[in-house]
């Protein structure tokens, strides 16, 4: 439909747009502090799709929720969107929740000063030694900065994974810290928010 009849498919989408955001508004009414919109299949577009059939339509619902709610955050997940990380940034959500194939230093750089993160331990790792759980944290929140940083899994607990394992990742994720380092200096900015993980 996309290449064959992209009329159809734009006004398809215009009209889940319009009833997404219309929930979402619910949702806000209904006492939901913050909204995390999943686009999960928009990893598979390529960039120049992506900015045709996606970017438009999370723009509408981020502009039409944020008229009627101008400060409950929203967040953006899209899963493999190592090549989209920017473009997602685009839609106007307050954080994008960024998945496990992406440094987060790295995305920390490209996503730039004012968007928040949320992210990204890899869930396999959760299959892993409670040491191992612990230096990926502390890894990701080093990496993440003193700001803005909602710390999370970059996807969903997997099947099988030991749920003493999963206890691990919240009691450990608790205790956790921000102290800075040279790693990156530029993420050592003065920016505050109130999604900060850890800060001292």
């Amino acid at each position: 439909m996309a290449y064959l009849q992209p009329a159809m498919l734009h006004q398809f989408l215009g009209k889940l747009a319009e009833a997404i955001a219309i929930y979402v508004r619910y949702q806000i009414d209904a006492g939901a502090q913050v909204v995390q919109l999943f686009d999960s299949w928009a990893g598979q577009l390529s960039p120049e799709d992506f900015k045709t059939f996606a970017l438009p339509y999370q723009q509408q619902i981020v502009s039409q929720v944020k008229a009627t709610h101008p400060d409950t955050p929203l967040i953006l997940y899209i899963n493999g969107s190592a090549g989209i990380l920017e473009l997602m940034a685009q839609s106007g959500v307050d954080v994008v929740s960024v998945d496990w194939t992406v440094d987060m230093a790295v995305a920390r750089q490209r996503l730039g000063a004012n968007v928040g993160v949320q992210g990204n331990l890899d869930p396999c790792v959760l299959y892993g030694s409670h040491a191992l759980i612990g230096d990926r944290l502390s890894d990701t929140v080093r990496k993440a900065g003193n700001r803005g940083h909602i710390l999370n899994l970059g996807h969903g607990v997997l099947q099988h994974t030991p749920e003493e394992n999963v206890a691990c990742f919240f009691e450990t994720a608790k205790q956790l810290r921000y102290f800075p380092t040279d790693l990156e200096p530029e993420l050592q900015s003065t920016l505050q928010s109130p999604l900060v993980l850890g800060s001292r």
